[in-house]
Formats: C-alpha cells, sequence, structure tokens
C-alpha cells in the first residue's frame, strides 16, 4: 500500500495493489473447490473449443447461425479464461494479492466480454427472427457481409462501453480498505472500497448495466414473441418441432445469463450479502459459459453429425 495526494487536495491511500478474498470463508473447501473450478474450465475451453472446429471444418455448418455460434464459443473461452485462472491460482496460494493496474485490465476484459456476449444473443436472436419469419429474404438480409458486421458490431460495442464503464471506478480514490470481499475484480465490491460520497458512480454503473441487460432482453423477448407466432402458424408438426429445435437452446442460455445478470447487476446494492454475490457471479462466468457448448451440441444434430462424420473422418485416415 502506498500513500498519496488524492483529489481536492486532501490526503488519500492510494492503493497499488487489492486483495481478492474469494472463498476464503470456506477454508476447508480450498483445495474441492479447486478441483470442481478446473474441471468446469477445462470443460468450458474444450466443449467451446470442439464447437468452433466443428463449424470450421464442416462446410455444412457455414452459416450465418453457426457463425455466430463460433463467435459465442470463442467469446466464451476469453471470459472464463479472464477470471478463472486468478481464481484457481488463489485457492491454493497464500498470496491473494492482485495489482492496480491487474485489477482493472481484469475488470475492463470481464465487462466487454459480458457486454459482448449481451449484444450478440441480440444478434442470434435477430438471425433465426430473419431464418423462421422471413425465410425467403434470409439469403439477402442474413449475407456474410451483414453476418460479419453484426459480430463486429458487438464485439466493438462491448468494448467501447467496458471502457466508460471502467474509467467510472477506477478513477474513483480507494481508501477504506483493500480487501475485495469477491472472486475477481468485479464492480460492485470495489465501489464499496471507494472513499466519498460514490452514488453518482453507483447510477452510472447501473446505467450502463441497464443498457446491456434490459435493452438487448427486451429486444430478443420481441423477436421471440414474432418467431413464436410464425412457428404456432405454421401447418406441418415436423416443421414446427425443426423450427422450435433451432431456437430452443438459444432460448436457454439467454434466459440463464439474462436472468442472473439481471439480478447481479440490477438488484438494490443492500438487498443481498457478499457471499450470495458470489455465488451469482458464478453462474454467469462459470456455468453459463460451461453449458453453452452441451446445449448447443445435446440439443443439435446438425452439430451431433458434425462431430460424427469428423471422427468418421478422422478413423478412416487412421486405417
Amino acid at each position: 500500500m502506498e500513500y498519496g495526494t488524492g483529489m481536492a487536495g486532501g490526503n488519500h491511500t492510494v492503493q497499488n495493489k487489492f486483495i481478492l478474498l474469494g472463498f476464503s470463508t470456506l477454508p476447508r473447501l480450498q483445495h474441492l473447490l479447486f478441483f470442481v473450478f478446473l474441471l468446469s474450465y477445462l470443460i468450458t475451453v474444450t466443449g467451446n473449443l470442439l464447437i468452433i472446429l466443428l463449424t470450421l471444418a464442416d462446410p455444412g455448418l457455414h452459416t450465418p447461425m453457426y457463425f455466430f455460434l463460433r463467435n459465442l464459443s470463442f467469446l466464451e473461452v476469453c471470459y472464463i479464461s479472464v477470471t478463472i485462472p486468478k481464481m484457481l491460482a488463489n485457492l491454493l496460494l497464500e498470496d491473494k494479492t492482485i495489482s492496480f493496474i491487474g485489477c482493472a485490465v481484469q475488470t475492463y476484459f470481464s465487462f466487454f466480454l459480458c457486454g459482448s456476449e449481451c449484444i450478440l444473443l441480440v444478434t442470434m436472436a435477430y438471425d433465426r427472427y430473419v431464418a423462421i419469419c422471413r425465410p425467403l429474404h434470409y439469403p439477402v438480409v442474413m449475407n456474410r457481409k451483414v453476418a460479419t458486421g453484426l459480430a463486429a458490431g458487438s464485439w466493438l460495442t462491448g468494448l467501447l462501453l467496458s471502457f466508460s464503464h471502467t474509467s467510472v471506478v477506477f478513477t474513483l480514490p480507494f481508501c477504506r480498505s483493500h480487501d475485495i470481499n469477491h472472486f475477481f475484480c468485479d464492480i460492485p465490491p470495489l465501489l464499496k472500497l471507494a472513499c466519498g460520497d460514490t452514488s453518482r458512480n453507483e447510477m452510472a454503473v447501473f446505467m450502463v448495466a441497464l443498457f446491456f441487460v434490459s435493452f438487448p432482453f427486451v429486444l430478443i423477448l420481441m423477436s421471440y414473441i414474432s418467431i413464436i407466432s410464425t412457428i404456432l402458424k405454421m401447418p406441418s408438426g415436423a416443421g414446427r418441432r425443426k423450427s422450435f429445435s433451432t431456437c430452443s437452446s438459444h432460448l436457454m442460455v439467454v434466459m440463464l445469463f439474462y436472468g442472473s445478470g439481471a439480478i447481479m447487476y440490477l438488484k438494490p446494492n443492500s438487498s443481498s450479502s457478499p457471499d450470495t454475490d458470489k455465488f451469482l457471479s458464478l453462474s454467469y462466468t462459470v456455468l453459463t459459459p460451461m453449458l453453452n457448448p452441451i446445449i448447443y451440441s445435446l440439443r443439435n444434430k446438425e452439430v451431433k453429425g458434425a462431430f460424427w462424420r469428423l471422427m468418421g473422418r478422422k478413423r478412416f485416415v487412421e486405417s
């Protein structure tokens, strides 16, 4: 810890490092938690990389829907890699510190990737809307150029808004403590360590979170109202089942991701304990990235078919 002159000419304690308390209240479970989270991390990385490989290797999956899924899988690998490796190290090591710069970088990338996923899920909903509600226009509306632009826009939106979101927090002086009661550098626990009145900063964070959570969710909801209405009007039962199957995986991921995010970032500050916040955070930092490849592969015949075709080619080459 270092000392310096802060804002308004007063003396403030300037933090050059923080301590991530993580799950230190569960000392007997540290090794068990390490193996559980390590296994989750390996499953997540392996599953999402497999989806990327399959959608690249199989020509039948070179469509906008699987292009967006490939982006989502890559995003999930990056997202879980921002938080989990540091958490795994802290579960084994006595030194649980993270530098001020390291904390700011972790906050920036976690929010950048989380925000990009919010927008990407909207893009995927729009893709399903055009495919089901406007099938004759789909090849024109959702061509390669448009799909690439929508995916790039998702990443760029998260990139820009994350900068403003992070700067709102890390321009504050931190003088109350250097103990972050969380397993990664998240915005709400960091604001609790800041000096002075942080109500404006909290409102700014709330408004950005509202944009990232509520606005995209409303767009997704509107898309699915139109999708479900169109599906119910289909005369063929087989057509209805096929259309529902292509949307159900995406809808499950949306409900899990947005549900946990809304509870975490849009709730009143005093409505839950730090331990509750940690477990809520696990749902979108660990659980959702791990379940995404499972949901999209087990409920998708095309992905399963691509996997077995790839395995068949591999066995043929080996023989």
